[in-house]
């Protein structure tokens, strides 16, 4: 076994790519909720960001068919440089192998649209021509059908690509709750982007520890009537 793949995800050993989070792809995932496919993209690009992660984003064909990456991605990296490409291949881009190159970082965590295209061809690609890690982010990735999405990722691990998800990626990146520099900006995407294990950290913050609430605004809370 290559032990390289025993050790857990870390700022210093990961890099990034979000591979083609444009509408017109979004419009055909079926494998996933699109609206929780968003959530969990931007929920993984705000850890990345919280923890210096070298990013890349890709795109493909936006003006003649996919339309513009999400905005609320491109918020999160507004200085980062859009790969525009033909290929459905990432890897067949030579901007965005040198992208991926100069981070000199082995352990490539994907994010993409449609798992059983984009994502699967740049995983095969890279793992054939490189000693690159590909960590396959299931839930921040999406595919025309449960089964394609299903199948590609199959495909993918039986290739040695690591299926991850977008929260064991932020918590891997965290890993000790005593690294206080990070702790506040990962409870902080965790309550935004967790469901209900962020609400509970809301729960436990306000009700327990007695913190503000989270909102910036002031409520006047009015007293209950006791029915008659």
């Amino acid at each position: 076994m290559n032990k390289s793949i025993l050790q857990v995800l870390t700022p210093e050993n990961s890099q990034i790519i979000f591979i083609d989070h444009q509408p017109q792809m979004a419009f055909g995932v079926q494998s996933i909720d699109r609206q929780v496919l968003k959530n969990n993209t931007v929920g993984l690009a705000k850890a990345a960001k919280v923890f210096n992660i070298p990013t890349t984003i890709t795109t493909v064909e936006t003006d003649s068919f996919s339309g513009h990456t999400y905005p609320e991605l491109l918020d999160v990296f507004p200085d980062l440089p859009l790969l525009e490409r033909t290929s459905m291949n990432s890897w067949d881009d030579q901007k965005v192998r040198d992208s991926l190159a100069k981070n000199q970082r082995k352990k490539i965590i994907v994010s993409g649209l449609w798992t059983e295209v984009c994502n699967l061809t740049f995983a095969l690609s890279a793992l054939h021509d490189t000693d690159y890690e590909i960590y396959m982010v299931a839930d921040a990735s999406g595919g025309t059908t449960k089964e394609a999405h299903d199948y590609a990722m199959q495909r993918m691990i039986q290739a040695g690509v690591i299926p991850v998800t977008w929260q064991q990626v932020l918590l891997e990146w965290q890993r000790d709750w005593a690294k206080r520099d990070s702790y506040d900006a990962v409870m902080d995407i965790v309550r935004e982007h967790s469901g209900a294990y962020g609400m509970g950290v809301d729960y436990a913050y306000t009700m327990v520890h007695k913190a503000p609430q989270r909102t910036q605004s002031q409520h006047e809370t009015v007293a209950p009537v006791p029915a008659k």
